[in-house]
């Protein structure tokens, strides 16, 4: 088992940057996402990295924007945001599975292990 706990949520600006981390506890070999969810809406996946940080995959909607990255020496993983925009104000979730598998994780179901979610507000 995995525990996940998220930081570096807050408040930013329209065009801002925030970068989100999220560290692992216990066993720590897992492919890693991020997912997000605003409120009044479901939850949506954002980015997803594989166990060496080697394969990525991005939601169009953040694409060319965030940036997922790990650092496995410190059981870290981040989601650098640029060019933030209102739209991307929601409740950011890291989210732990298998790394087994060959195809790349964008649905909550794929995901069974969750942290607590960090608060990312962006004004206009």
């Amino acid at each position: 088992q995995v525990q996940l706990v998220e930081s570096g949520g807050g408040l930013v600006q329209a065009g801002g940057s925030l970068r989100l981390s999220c560290a692992a506890s216990g066993r720590t070999t897992y492919s890693m996402g991020w997912f997000r969810q605003a409120p009044g809406k479901e939850r949506e996946f954002v980015a997803t990295i594989g166990l060496t940080g080697g394969s990525t995959y991005y939601a169009d909607s953040v694409k060319g924007r965030f940036t997922i990255s790990r650092d496995n020496a410190k059981n870290t993983v981040y989601l650098q945001m640029n060019s933030l925009k209102p739209e991307d104000t929601a409740v950011y979730y890291c989210a732990a599975r298998s790394p087994l598998y060959y195809t790349f994780g964008t649905l909550q179901s794929d995901y069974p292990y969750w942290g607590q979610g960090t608060q990312v507000t962006v004004s206009s």
